[in-house]
């Protein structure tokens, strides 16, 4: 091994999200509030990449996500790598990408929208994937990336 290389301790179990945006590491740890979590969480942040020049992964000892928690990561990091670990082995790797429709994830930022007034679940198009734009359902107002705030 050569001295400039990384040692990370190989995941038994759990789950390890790869290809974070640089920028975007510690909204995924918020997100998902990894600072409360009790197992080994492993943040590498800035770390250099041949596809992104720089990137973030996270690995998550004994722990695995849900559908829901899969969705809310792919408004807010879309294109990243999630890979299942059980055993020291990769058992599943899921390449994330932001979906067609967003339901109830995404708060409205027009303060008019009916669905900061009423109990409504938000619902958005999303209009640009590479650029992370999204379209409110019910008012068309047009939120970007870097705007967006979860429900």
């Amino acid at each position: 091994m050569k001295k400039s290389e990384l040692v990370v301790a190989a995941l038994e179990n759990g789950t390890v999200i790869d290809h974070i945006p640089p920028d975007k590491v510690f909204d995924v740890v918020n997100l998902l509030k990894l600072q409360e979590m009790t197992t080994q969480v492993t943040i590498g942040a800035n770390l250099f990449s041949h596809k992104m020049g720089r990137k973030g992964i996270i690995k998550i000892a004994d722990r695995y996500f849900t559908d829901e928690e899969v969705s809310k990561l792919s408004v807010i990091v879309p294109n990243i790598v999630i890979t299942t670990i059980h055993d020291y082995e990769v058992t599943e790797k899921h390449h994330v990408t932001m979906p067609d429709k967003v339901v109830g994830i995404v708060r409205c930022l027009n303060p008019k929208c009916i669905t900061n007034h009423e109990p409504v679940r938000t619902v958005f198009n999303v209009t640009d994937k590479e650029a992370g734009t999204l379209r409110c359902h019910y008012c068309n107002k047009e939120i970007y990336s870097y705007e967006i705030k979860l429900v």
